[in-house]
């Protein structure tokens, strides 16, 4: 599998052909090309070489130039996709926290099947607003991102009632060491941990923990939410990335499924977690 990164490079280098090919249909040069579009001949080279992604702005203008305005809004709508496909957290955070909360509940409320993996934290909608602090806290500071972290926990939780309201089912997958790394005090940690054992009673919520001895079929992976089967949403240190191909979305939920086999329920995931309570004392 190609990293997400470059297929995201090759959805941009699909648009910027695109794009050369109606010039070229045209029966226009690129200088041309720039003269119709009022901009300069290098811009219009960079974005054939997909050196330079095109505005929604550019894409009419082009398409314009080459007589077709008409195939605009299939090219916008494609290049788009490509621009979402990879996105630096750095971007996504450039105004704070809590407006990137805010934007994922419409897609949070219209889910009806979540498939969750976490290997490094409790996942987003299981938090306990004192661990959420913690963990928000620390992202603001590495990533430089303005302090609203308040406000972005408030949304978060806010968010969360999706566990809680309408039909919605999670079927949630945790590394053991999820609950064992200290996000927070042990205070923070022990009652993170306490709301984990109330929200897997929850008839909506299946939580299962891969524990440190399970003989694994997978490696542990990089986060990722499926949503109804249809999109997978992977977590990265350096962005977020989506995926709709459905060769992929099917790649994560077999990975899902593999790790699945191998997953406390039940009691035995609830003495997990109560032996990672005890181990805070």
């Amino acid at each position: 599998m190609s990293s997400p990164s470059s297929k995201a490079q090759q959805a941009r280098e699909a648009v910027a052909g695109r794009l050369r090919e109606m010039r070229l249909d045209a029966g226009i040069t690129g200088r041309e090309l720039a003269i119709r579009c009022n901009w300069s001949e290098s811009k219009s080279s960079r974005i054939e070489h997909a050196k330079t992604p095109p505005s929604d702005t550019d894409i009419r203008a082009w398409c314009t130039a080459c007589g077709v305005p008409e195939q605009s809004g299939d090219l916008i709508a494609a290049n788009r996709q490509a621009d979402s496909m990879y996105v630096q957290w750095q971007r996504l955070q450039r105004t704070g926290l809590r407006r990137l909360q805010e934007s994922g509940v419409p897609l949070y409320e219209q889910t009806r099947q979540f498939h969750v993996y976490c290997s490094n934290v409790v996942p987003g909608f299981f938090q306990t607003p004192g661990y959420a602090t913690a963990l928000l806290t620390s992202i603001a500071h590495f990533r430089g991102t303005p302090d609203d972290v308040s406000d972005a926990v408030t949304a978060r939780m806010d968010r969360s009632r999706v566990i809680r309201e309408g039909d919605h089912r999670f079927a949630v997958l945790v590394e053991e060491s999820v609950l064992r790394y200290r996000i927070g005090s042990p205070e923070v940690m022990a009652a993170q941990l306490g709301h984990l054992l109330s929200v897997m009673a929850l008839p909506s919520v299946s939580l299962g923990v891969i524990s440190f001895a399970a003989a694994r079929e997978a490696w542990p992976l990089e986060t990722f939410t499926v949503f109804d089967r249809q999109r997978v949403h992977v977590e990265t240190l350096a962005a977020s990335i989506k995926e709709t191909q459905p060769s992929e979305v099917a790649l994560y939920l077999r990975a899902f499924g593999n790790m699945k086999k191998v997953a406390a329920y039940g009691a035995d995931a609830r003495s997990l977690i109560t032996s990672a309570i005890d181990a805070l004392s």
